[in-house]
């Protein structure tokens, strides 16, 4: 029995736009509890995050949400995608996913700093170039943040990176594990940004996208869209 059935967890369900943050999720999902959850495509562009009912879920008008019922009705909201996903990854650990998180060995040590490293640092990066090459408002953009950002990941990140995928054919070592979905999912956005180039990285993803759980999860990436279209509500309440 997975840790998640033991709290009594009666239904969950995705508040999602494709290819997003939200994508991990849905992809966590798919590797631990198959096709068991309820999902929800939240249209971005056409403002419903900044809504009441969608900012009571979420005050910070963004996708993921993880919503978890429980067996008594009651409800938590999850917010933040590397925690939904090491939860997830956690409350099934027969599936082996990730080192054992009962136990404080190096392995889960080196685990937990590659999604948080996703999840953070490279994120954080692959961000400001998307915010600043295709969401702000042209007259707040700023070229230099995005080059600067830019130069910093392929400087400092994909060096790190392509140490570890020369070691082992996944981000630590020789096993698929949770941290591959934080960091699988800033390469597929980093090479949509000219990012992430060397050939590694294409063999990388081509691994990652053979699991059935990565092709469910970015089923809908046709849908997604780069940039907001004119007249979008985005254009005028996104604040970064």
């Amino acid at each position: 029995m997975s840790t998640l059935a033991a709290q009594g967890i009666r239904h969950l369900k995705l508040y999602h736009y494709p290819a997003t943050r939200s994508a991990r999720v849905r992809w966590a999902l798919h590797e631990t509890v198959g096709d068991a959850f309820e999902l929800e495509t939240v249209p971005l562009y056409e403002g419903v995050q900044y809504q009441a009912e969608f900012l009571a879920k979420n005050p910070n008008h963004a996708v993921p949400v993880l919503e978890v019922t429980r067996s008594d009705g009651t409800q938590v909201h999850l917010l933040e995608s590397t925690a939904i996903v090491q939860w997830l990854i956690d409350g099934h650990p027969a599936l082996g996913l990730a080192p054992p998180a009962d136990s404080p060995s190096l392995a889960r040590a080196d685990y937990q700093q590659m999604l948080l490293f996703g999840g953070s640092w490279m994120d954080m990066m692959l961000w400001q170039v998307r915010i600043h090459e295709h969401i702000l408002p042209e007259g707040e953009r700023d070229a230099r943040t995005a080059a600067r950002y830019r130069s910093k990941f392929i400087k400092e990140v994909e060096p790190q990176l392509l140490a570890r995928l020369a070691r082992g054919p996944f981000i630590c070592g020789e096993a698929f594990s949770g941290a591959d979905i934080i960091v699988g999912h800033c390469v597929t956005w980093a090479r949509g940004y000219q990012l992430c180039a060397d050939e590694a990285f294409r063999g990388y993803l081509s691994r990652l996208s053979k699991r059935p759980a990565f092709q469910q999860a970015f089923s809908d990436v046709k849908d997604f869209r780069l940039t907001a279209p004119e007249g979008s509500p985005l254009l005028s309440r996104f604040s970064g």
